[in-house]
């Protein structure tokens, strides 16, 4: 017998990180400001999200200059987006069963 719970994805339980994962996943990617601004997080804490998610390869980080000015955006993978969308699958199945 399955848990209720099983799909739901123990990285996804930090708000930063399922904030982070739902603007990237309805947007094609966002620069690092702009995240930090949606989700009114200070920069080491964005930074620090960030880089578990790049560590399960859920997003990918490109760098470039604009103008003069460095810029680093993230968006999300195929990886990523396939474990969110299995996430909110867990959650829908979670409220369907309690219901």
């Amino acid at each position: 017998m399955s848990s209720l719970i099983e799909h739901i994805n123990p990285l996804f339980e930090n708000r930063i990180r399922l904030g982070i994962m739902s603007v990237l996943v309805v947007g094609e990617s966002r620069d690092f400001t702009t995240l930090r601004s949606l989700l009114n997080v200070t920069d080491g804490n964005l930074a620090s999200h960030l880089k578990v998610l790049e560590e399960h390869r859920f997003v990918k980080v490109k760098k470039e200059f604009i103008g003069r000015k460095p810029q680093t955006s993230y968006m999300v993978t195929d990886t990523g987006r396939k474990a969110f969308m299995a996430h909110l699958a867990g959650l829908e199945e979670v409220i369907r069963n309690a219901q």
